[in-house]
This record gives C-alpha cells, sequence and structure tokens, in this order.
C-alpha cells in the first residue's frame, strides 16, 4: 500500500500534467495496475485479502497449545517459554515447522494476554506508599538503605526519608514524619501488600497488622490495598526517578538523617519550581492541603514495647541483638520499646537506652556492672579499657597507673585494688542522695610495698 505522498504525486501527474500512465509507472517505479488504481481512490485505503489455507500450522498448533500447557506450572519469571525454545521442541519431535510461524503464534499469544491498563484520575488528598531501596556512603561506608515515599498524587508533593531498615517500625515512623510535614494527613493512603501492613490474605479478605490498624484508628485515613506495582504506578515510577534525580552520584552524610533532610529538601525545591497544565504546583497544593484531614494533637507512639526476661548476665535480647541492663535488674522481667534508632528498656521505675544494635551484636555499657566489678579484679583488668573509655578522665589516667604496678608487683589483684575502691566509692555516689562526683583513690607507693599497702587498705575498707 502507497503512502499518501505517493498517491498524491502520481495522481497529479497523470490529472493535472497529463502524462501517460506508463511514464508516470516508470518514473515512480511502479506497476501500471497500482497506478491506475489510485486514480480512481483518492486515498490509500487497506485490503484485507480471503485467508488462505495453512496446512503446516494446522497440523502443528494441536501439539503446539499442548506443549505450551504442559510447560506453563513449570516456568518462572526468569525461566520462561520463548519461540526459539518451543521451536526447538517441535523440531525434535519431528514437525517440519518454520520459526518465523511459531514467533507469529507466540507473539501474538502473548499480545493476547498482556494486560490493559486504564487511565485514572487522582482526587485530591489521595496517596500512595511504597519502599525503595537505595545505597548510601555514612560515615565514609557504602551501605544499603529503604527509602520510605509518600505521594499526593493529586498536586504531586512528597515526603521521602531514609531508614536502616524495611521493617514495620520504619514504616511506621515514615508515615507520623510524613503527615507532620505536610501539615495534614491523605484522606486515603494506597500501599501494596507489604507485611508491615497486612498480615495475611483470605481470599480476597485481607487480616491487617494491630500496629497498622492503630496508625489507621489514630489518624483516621482510609487504608486501601494494590496489586504490586500495577495499580499505584504513581509512586513507583517516582520512586524511580528520584533515585536518578536525587541519588545519583551516591549522598554522602554523616548519618542518615543528614541525608534524609537533605533529600527532602531538594524533593520540596524541585516541587517548587513544577507546573502541570499550566498551573504551578503551589496552586495545585494549596486546592489539595485544603482536603487534607487534620493532623492529631497527640503523636503516634510508633515504639514497640515488648516483655524480655533479664538473664544472669544482665543482658536482654531484643530482636537478635543483646542490650545491657544495671546488674541489679539481673533475673528480671522488663518492658522494652523498640524505636526505629534506639531500644529504651524499663524495669523497677527505672529506664536504660541504647542505640539500637544489628541483628547477633550486642551493646554492652560496663558502668552497669559497676557493683560486681568493684569485687571482681580480674574481670576490672578485662574490662578496664572500656569502662574507662565509658567513665572518662581521671579514671583512664587512674587505669594506666594500675597496669604500671601490676608489672611491677606481679599481682594484678593488689594493683587494681585502688580502682576496684574507686569503683566502690563511685557506685556509693552514684545512689540516691550521694554527690554526683568522686575522684578516683590515689595510688600510694609503687612496687611490692606499695601493693601491700593498698591491699591492706582494701582488707581494712
Amino acid at each position: 500500500m502507497l503512502k499518501m505522498d505517493q498517491v498524491h504525486v502520481l495522481r497529479h501527474k497523470v490529472l493535472k500534467e497529463g502524462q501517460s500512465i506508463r511514464r508516470v509507472a516508470r518514473e515512480l517505479g511502479l506497476s501500471r495496475n497500482t497506478v491506475a488504481k489510485y486514480l480512481d481512490q483518492p486515498e490509500p485505503i487497506r485490503s484485507f485479502r480471503q485467508p488462505r489455507e495453512r496446512p503446516v500450522w494446522e497440523a502443528v498448533k494441536p501439539r503446539l497449545e499442548k506443549l505450551v500447557a504442559e510447560w506453563e506450572p513449570r516456568t518462572t519469571g526468569k525461566q520462561r517459554i520463548t519461540a526459539m525454545r518451543l521451536h526447538r521442541q517441535l523440531r525434535a519431535e519431528g514437525h517440519r515447522v518454520g520459526r518465523t510461524l511459531v514467533g507469529d503464534y507466540w507473539r501474538e499469544r502473548r499480545r493476547q494476554r498482556a494486560e490493559v491498563y486504564v487511565p485514572l484520575i487522582n482526587r485530591p488528598g489521595e496517596a500512595q506508599i511504597d519502599f525503595f531501596e537505595v545505597v548510601v556512603e555514612v560515615g565514609g561506608e557504602r551501605r544499603k538503605a529503604w527509602e520510605f515515599l509518600m505521594r499526593l498524587m493529586y498536586s504531586g508533593r512528597e515526603f521521602a526519608w531514609l531508614y536502616e531498615r524495611c521493617d514495620q517500625l520504619a514504616f511506621l515512623d515514615g508515615h507520623v514524619r510524613a503527615f507532620a510535614h505536610l501539615g495534614g494527613v491523605a484522606k486515603r493512603c494506597v500501599y501494596d501488600n507489604l507485611a508491615a501492613a497486612v498480615r495475611k490474605i483470605v481470599g480476597a479478605r485481607r487480616e491487617l497488622t494491630g500496629r497498622f490498624l492503630a496508625l489507621v484508628s489514630h489518624y483516621l485515613f482510609e487504608s486501601d490495598f494494590a496489586r504490586i506495582g500495577d495499580d499505584k504506578g504513581g509512586v513507583e515510577s517516582r520512586g524511580k526517578a528520584i533515585r536518578l534525580e536525587h541519588l545519583t552520584p551516591i549522598p554522602r552524610g554523616d548519618s542518615l538523617e543528614a541525608i534524609s533532610r537533605q533529600l527532602l529538601g531538594d524533593l520540596d525545591a524541585t516541587f517548587a519550581a513544577r507546573h502541570d497544565a499550566g498551573r504551578s504546583s503551589s496552586e495545585l497544593w494549596e486546592e489539595e492541603r485544603a482536603q487534607l484531614l487534620p493532623v492529631p494533637a497527640t503523636s503516634f507512639e510508633v515504639r514497640k514495647p515488648i516483655p524480655v526476661e533479664i538473664g544472669s548476665r544482665a543482658m536482654a535480647r531484643i530482636e537478635g541483638a543483646w542490650y545491657s541492663v544495671p546488674s541489679r535488674w539481673a533475673r528480671l522481667s522488663a518492658t522494652a520499646y523498640l524505636g526505629v534508632d534506639d531500644v529504651r528498656i524499663t524495669c523497677m521505675g527505672e529506664s536504660v537506652t541504647h542505640p539500637r544494635a544489628r541483628f547477633g551484636t550486642r551493646q554492652v555499657r560496663y558502668r552497669h556492672y559497676l557493683p560486681e566489678l568493684s569485687r571482681k579484679p580480674h574481670a576490672v583488668r578485662q574490662v578496664a579499657p572500656e569502662l574507662s573509655a565509658e567513665l572518662g578522665a581521671p579514671w583512664s589516667g587512674l587505669w594506666g597507673t594500675v597496669m604500671r604496678n601490676a608489672r611491677r608487683t606481679g599481682s594484678g589483684a593488689r594493683a587494681s585494688a585502688p580502682a576496684r575502691r574507686g569503683l566502690r566509692t563511685r557506685r556509693r555516689s552514684r545512689a540516691p542522695g550521694a554527690g554526683s562526683g568522686h575522684q578516683p583513690a590515689s595510688y600510694r607507693g609503687t612496687g611490692s610495698r606499695g601493693g601491700r599497702t593498698a591491699d591492706r587498705e582494701r582488707r581494712g575498707s
């Protein structure tokens, strides 16, 4: 079939210039029948022929369809059926069939089964939420992080924050931060079936997690769950774009919070300069902000309460990590409040807060063991560098004196007596009603005599 410009040229040459059909056909390299046809037909029209017989296809079609039905349950997204693999199998079975025939069948089958997408209309107050994996450099160390992204689809206003883990705490904390930053709560939030929100799917019904239900009840928004990537393409495409536009090259910072604040500032600046269909982003945002729900006066508590048992080593295991507590809490029950960045453990009306540790690691503060260290000379020597670093000056200088005298006397127990006496003094000073600061006991004497003097003083005390 000719194009419209070719039809125009040949009709002009024959009907306006008076050239013969034979001459025009020779000049344009066309058949005389083609030139004659378009003299009566002012524009090209597609004509359809009657389908011809296909004996090879009719013979191989039943086996090809049966082969596809047998193989489909044994495939994955990456190990999928291809036309070349089907053609090779048919030829191995003795069928005389060409690769083009099998390729045309497979291409048409995929076209018929391909999903058709519906153009959606985004109303003010609707948000889409998802997590995206990114790479950042914190303190000179390159590591993986997770980007929480909430996008208001009507105006395009976005909130993003980086987290070390993609867990429920980060999911809840992202909502709290997003609603506080936006100054309002989205009426409807769209998610895929992430484990932080959906505990189990039974048919068409979803059982939501208790913490997510508490979040919904606190902010009173509507939660809606879509298929992965299909019904919330806005946040999916925007999350990939943020990685390319704002997180490339790999961002550097002293902490994830510093990188997150820089990212959020970049997103706000980009949004302020954006225009959509002749309307500025500020106009769309003002229209959408009026439709947001008010943020509750009381903040949602993100921390997750976990009952724990404190062992004989005065340590509690929380989410696979170990944390030390004061030794007087040993063998008691306590409650841990697990946050995004830290862990708060409460017992006996007191609380201890640790930075959140990775799975399989531990956070130990040896000041929790001062009563035991004051009675165990060998333990003092084992943990003295860490303990003196925690206590600071002048304890670090005292430990250097202890080690020098230990080498002179040959007795670590005698040499560490002043340090242990100082620990008992510090422990008493930290008791309720005691003073806030005590200097370590002075180390009197040197050599064996100094060690014996210290030992007598220790026994006398």
